[in-house]
């Protein structure tokens, strides 16, 4: 295992998703964000929605997730906002170091 983790949530604006991404690099809860312009359909109130939304996709270390999701959270406009987090299982050496480095 490397020790890094991918976590992914949506936003309603390409203003609110570079907010959120700079929050994140500021506070040192993810080491990089890219933003990503996607297309959701999804049941929310008994109704199906489609919906323009941006991806947020954070790289962190795996000890930084909580406090990553907890900041999430605290600076989301979504009642639920989606967070889901995935294990890196692998990949380069110098950039999971950087990452790591970035979130320590």
């Amino acid at each position: 295992m490397s020790g890094a983790s991918v976590v992914t949530t949506t936003v309603d604006s390409a203003e609110a998703a570079e907010s959120l991404a700079k929050g994140i690099v500021e506070a040192r809860v993810g080491a990089c964000v890219q933003i990503v312009p996607v297309r959701s359909v999804y049941r929310w109130a008994d109704e199906v929605r489609v919906d323009a939304e941006w991806q947020c996709v954070v790289k962190t270390s795996a000890n930084r997730v909580d406090d990553l999701v907890a900041h999430i959270k605290a600076n989301h406009t979504y009642d639920v906002p989606e967070v889901v987090v995935t294990p890196v299982v692998g990949g380069n050496d110098e950039y999971l170091t950087w990452v790591s480095e970035e979130t320590s």
